[in-house]
């Protein structure tokens, strides 16, 4: 049957291809060769016959990838920030950059380093106003417009379609940011967007063992062919182990999403009025303000992401950290254990996230261990 034919959760689950067709195995093979023969001829047997340009078991992760993001072709590289600065490589000297003022501080001091190296111009909009990235864009200046949605660690929620209409519109293109939605709940590329990105070592891989970032693109024009070229030539493609890893995790991606979604809305429900919670700050309850647009372009749950605004200062979110006994007091996302970390120490005194933010990945265990955890936390 064609892939064409097959709803998302069938190729996670068979990790596009099912069966390895060489053996009959129903777990995919890994492929650890850093070097490919010739035949007779002295032709590669394989489209690259070095691992720098890639290798079978990363290829297999990228069809998939690409698959499960309606995309024509996905690159796979080293770790998610290889992959952004493989991208903002591909943007002329001087040209402008929009991007939110909040989003993952990684790529906001990225996008900052080269504003200071005279490498790019920079705008950044507060994406909590609907009309300030349209603001923000110069027509025929802006090359590149970056967006996250939801947006870490706020989760506000950027309207896809309309930042691509304004994008276009300016002689842009959008690159999105879909970690926190991981290919199951949003699909950028249907809604406008050129390019998305995710971390994959957060959803995709699921398990907190693999560092890896992914690129996918709608069209496989002369830029794309560009950031396939760079990731070659400066050697960043995803190690074939954790390749194979990927495709591991990618197998259980819908349940485990789902879980995890469940699991948040239940947490943010059940603090969004707590006397010792400012503000819960999650798209899937309704005095989100982004909830309106959340609804609108998340179809499968809302994520397992969430903040809580705590009562109190930075010494006290960081008190409830080191207080909790099941949830781990650690950075990343995406994984089967529910993490919390107090955001602000992570990404240091210049960020603008509010000194009283707790960041919660939260993970597929029972809902009621993880509230009850955070509720001995808060005292």
């Amino acid at each position: 049957m064609s892939n064409s034919n097959l709803r998302p959760e069938t190729i996670a689950a068979h990790s596009l291809k099912a069966i390895d067709e060489t053996t009959g195995s129903v777990a995919p093979p890994l492929y650890t060769a850093s070097t490919y023969a010739r035949d007779e001829t002295y032709t590669p047997k394989l489209k690259e016959n070095y691992i720098r340009g890639g290798n079978p078991t990363l290829w297999h992760a990228e069809e998939a990838v690409a698959a499960l993001e309606q995309g024509v072709e996905a690159l796979l590289f080293a770790s998610g920030m290889a992959a952004i600065t493989t991208l903002l490589e591909t943007v002329p000297q001087g040209a402008h950059v929009a991007a939110p003022d909040v989003m993952y501080y990684g790529t906001r001091d990225w996008l900052k380093r080269l504003e200071a190296k005279g490498r790019i111009s920079l705008t950044l909009f507060d994406a909590a106003n609907p009309a300030a990235l349209a603001k923000a864009l110069r027509k025929g200046e802006t090359d590149l417009v970056w967006i996250e949605t939801p947006l870490n660690p706020t989760w506000d929620v950027i309207d896809i379609a309309e930042a691509a209409k304004a994008a276009h519109q300016a002689g842009a293109i959008l690159a999105v940011d879909a970690t926190a939605s991981a290919a199951v709940t949003t699909q950028p590329l249907t809604l406008g967007a050129d390019i998305v990105f995710h971390s994959a070592t957060k959803y995709l891989n699921g398990h907190s063992d693999v560092l890896a970032g992914v690129l996918v693109t709608r069209e496989a024009n002369a830029r794309w062919k560009e950031i396939a070229s760079l990731r070659t030539r400066i050697g960043s493609p995803l190690a074939p182990f954790e390749a194979w890893l990927l495709i591991r995790g990618l197998r259980t991606l819908y349940v485990r999403y789902r879980q995890a979604s469940a699991n948040a809305m239940a947490i943010a429900r059940h603090f969004e009025k707590h006397p010792k919670i400012e503000r819960v700050l999650y798209p899937g309850l309704a005095s989100h303000r982004g909830h309106t647009i959340a609804k609108k372009q998340m179809t499968d749950g809302f994520g397992g992401m969430l903040s809580l605004l705590i009562t109190g200062d930075a010494a006290e979110a960081v008190k409830v950290c080191t207080r909790l006994k099941v949830i781990v007091p650690a950075t990343s996302l995406g994984g089967v254990e529910s993490l919390a970390e107090h955001r602000k120490t992570v990404e240091g005194p210049e960020s603008p996230v509010p000194d009283n933010l707790i960041r919660l990945s939260i993970g597929i265990e029972h809902a009621d261990d993880l509230i009850a955890d955070l509720e001995q936390a808060l005292g």
